[in-house]
């Protein structure tokens, strides 16, 4: 199995966007290099704010892009193809509007589902197989609202289990960083 080299949280720069459910993908990395003991440092040439940690014995860069989500592939790309890193080595975690708060998911490859990150680090990479870890956000209901909803700020409970969902998927981060996303899929879609 692949190890994981590159973690990337989506989310949207500024103080603004910091705790709307759009930045789920932000909270999840910066929780992760918090602690890992990292902190994170602007790199222009790649367009984000990154951090290398040796997580779970194994060198990994962890990016939250700052070209604003439809853009993120840009940053993403920069990075992957510096590295050489390869699809199959990348995670993106990422707001998912079609999973309750509370749940998190991970899969490899699939379509962006209308999420404007995902769309253009698949049309960066020329592959969407890639893994991602899916944190759920909701839904609002009406398709007119969704917009306004990733970019608003979750209900307190809401955020209380998204929180809960984001810790579980840290638990078993060494896992899918080691390469054994199966196990740590059989864990995290078993709760």
């Amino acid at each position: 199995m692949t190890e994981i080299r590159l973690i990337i949280g989506l989310g949207n720069p500024g103080s603004e966007y910091e705790t709307t459910r759009h930045n789920v993908g932000f909270w999840w990395v910066d929780e992760l290099a918090l602690i890992q003991k990292q902190s994170f440092k602007s790199e222009s040439k790649f367009l984000g704010l990154t951090a290398r940690a040796q997580l779970h014995g194994h060198e990994t860069w962890l990016l939250k892009p700052q070209t604003f989500m439809n853009h993120s592939g840009r940053s993403v790309g920069a990075l992957a193809q510096f590295y050489k890193i390869s699809p199959a080595e990348i995670l993106v975690v990422h707001d998912e509007l079609d999973l309750p708060p509370g749940v998190a998911r991970l899969k490899i490859g699939g379509g962006h589902g209308g999420h404007n990150g995902l769309k253009d680090i698949i049309a960066h990479l020329g592959s969407n197989d890639f893994w991602r870890l899916r944190i759920g956000i909701g839904h609002p209901g009406e398709r007119s609202e969704v917009s306004n909803y990733v970019l608003g700020n979750p209900r307190l409970e809401d955020r209380e289990l998204i929180d809960a969902a984001m810790k579980k998927a840290h638990g078993l981060a060494h896992l899918i960083i080691e390469g054994k996303p199966e196990a740590a899929m059989l864990k995290l879609h078993s709760a």
